[in-house]
């Protein structure tokens, strides 16, 4: 899927959780939930590292165009070491290693383990990562028309925003972990969500995705997961445009009701 998609996908999934939380009984403290789906918007732009011509390649000037070039010789340098008979030769990395369920844990654990360790620091730059990735995925247009300075500027003075209201007690830095010393492990969980989501929306189009990896399947070890070739469409194409997109505004929006308790 293209970008948009990808980051309203993210968006909609954290929400979706926030409202299963609700029900169970352990409701997300309203920041908790509007932080949490723009991390999740932009995480779900991030398994693209591996491919320099996606959003995030541009999102943060020559460091995330570089960042692009070393991930991509990375991912195919490990495909090719893991590779079994049966998958085939490739020239670049993209869809491999970053659209795994291993890359999703590691990325959001490192994540949280930053922002538990690092303090408040780790945590402004995590949301800044974060908040430029979801204006460039949410706000795609107005991004593309704007100078990457503006786009910068508004992620940090996003960053400091939420970090503040988050900071406040009951406000969600020590949601689902409440013990002292894991402020903010949460973080790591929209981190992860939102790479899987950006998997499986990839795994809805013609080429799959290799989700599962390193579980071998058959012959090969980086099998492109997805539903039957007559339910797959490309990339960009009147599906994702005209039918999933308007799916992910409505779901995302009932979602939100239900987990700032609208619905309950």
């Amino acid at each position: 899927m293209m970008g948009p998609a990808h980051s309203l996908s993210g968006a909609a999934a954290w929400l979706a959780v926030g409202a299963v939380a609700a029900g169970l009984d352990h409701p997300m403290p309203w920041p908790t939930v509007l932080v949490g789906a723009l991390i999740c918007a932009g995480a779900a732009l991030a398994p693209d590292l591996d491919h320099q011509a996606a959003t995030i390649s541009r999102a943060f000037g020559p460091l995330s165009r570089g960042l692009c070039k070393v991930v991509d010789a990375i991912a195919h340098a490990t495909y090719k070491a893991t590779r079994k008979a049966g998958d085939p030769r490739r020239a670049g990395g993209h869809r491999t290693l970053t659209h795994t369920w291993v890359w999703a844990v590691l990325v959001g654990g490192g994540f949280s383990a930053a922002a538990v360790y690092g303090g408040r620091w780790a945590v402004l730059v995590i949301l800044f990562i974060h908040m430029v990735l979801a204006v460039e995925g949410l706000l795609w247009r107005q991004a593309r028309g704007a100078h990457d300075v503006l786009v910068w500027l508004l992620g940090a003075t996003s960053a400091w925003m939420l970090a503040d209201v988050l900071d406040d007690p009951g406000n969600g830095k020590d949601w689902l972990f409440t013990q002292p010393g894991q402020h903010y492990l949460w973080i790591g969980l929209p981190i992860v969500l939102g790479s899987l989501v950006h998997c499986l929306g990839d795994a809805l189009t013609v080429s799959g995705c290799p989700v599962l990896w390193p579980i071998p399947i058959g012959r090969r070890r980086w099998y492109p997961i997805g539903p039957p070739k007559f339910m797959r469409f490309r990339a960009g194409s009147w599906v994702e445009i005209k039918v999933l997109t308007p799916v992910f505004f409505v779901v995302g929006g009932g979602c939100a009701l239900g987990a700032l308790g609208v619905l309950g």
